[in-house]
């Protein structure tokens, strides 16, 4: 699978125009719907559709990562980043942060590089992907597919985080994989809850390198969770430096949101009822 189908490119967005489109040119034709998106927003004029992925329960964990902003506009996180940024959206808490939650952070005796490009303060929004293929979590993009099952169905469990120097708020550690096998799924320890029930949707990988004009082919089904969560930062350190099996060591860029009905799918709130992954 190439890279960019759920965000495993480490480039910055690039291209984002004001009208939320990326990079200038025509809509692309003939692909399904995109993401990112914003979850407030449930309109959509797709005509392509697939059926949505299994809940996460019944699928293989094959990758965690995170980006520097939300990709997705929400309830919780409708804040545009800084222009001079890689674009995205941030916590609507974000600027109320205190001086400690804000402080940098000392590096821990041991510590070999943690998480390079997040910081107290930064908004991140993290991916736990799974497939029906019977893989092992490992490094994207590979790892969700594998020769015996080269068109896997693909969903994204996604929570967006503030970032804060505090012990007290929620350790990483609880969301990760760590050889974790339930029911002889490979799954992630838990799925972040308390943050409101997950937007549903069809929609497709989020690579930087796509954009309105230029689509990704591949069909995902997303669940987003519309409010935003404190995380330690700390903890995101330690679980880069755990020798995390994703090779994850750097937060990815956000690709441009997806604006234009004719790359949204409709959100029809009745129908995703009990899709929800976890």
């Amino acid at each position: 699978m190439a890279p960019g189908w759920a965000g495993a490119g480490h480039g910055s967005a690039n291209g984002y125009g004001s009208n939320g489109q990326g990079s200038s040119g025509a809509l692309c034709q003939g692909y399904g719907p995109q993401t990112p998106r914003d979850i407030s927003q449930h309109a959509g004029a797709s005509r392509r559709v697939f059926a949505l992925a299994p809940p996460a329960r019944d699928m293989n964990l094959c990758n965690i990562h995170m980006h520097s902003n939300a990709e997705h506009r929400g309830p919780g996180f409708s804040v545009p980043a800084a222009a001079d940024t890689d674009g995205g959206f941030l916590c609507n808490n974000s600027h109320t942060l205190t001086r400690a939650e804000r402080a940098p952070v000392k590096k821990r005796p041991g510590r070999n590089r943690g998480m390079m490009g997040v910081n107290p303060g930064d908004t991140i929004e993290v991916h736990w992907v799974f497939s029906s293929c019977d893989v092992a979590p490992g490094p994207a993009p590979g790892s969700c597919l594998s020769p015996r099952c080269a068109n896997p169905e693909l969903r994204v469990e996604s929570q967006v985080f503030l970032v804060v120097n505090d012990p007290n708020a929620l350790d990483f550690e609880y969301f990760a994989y760590g050889g974790n096998r339930v029911n002889g799924f490979h799954q992630p320890k838990e799925i972040p809850g308390g943050t409101g029930a997950p937007v549903v949707f069809a929609g497709s990988s989020a690579g930087t390198e796509y954009s309105a004009s230029s689509c990704s082919p591949y069909q995902v089904t997303w669940s987003v969770r519309p409010n935003c969560a404190k995380v330690d930062i700390q903890s995101v350190h330690d679980w880069a430096d755990s020798g995390n099996v994703f090779h994850e060591y750097r937060s990815h860029g956000v690709r441009p949101l997806v604006t234009a009905p004719e790359l949204l799918s409709p959100i029809n709130s009745a129908e995703m009822q009990g899709r929800v992954g976890h």
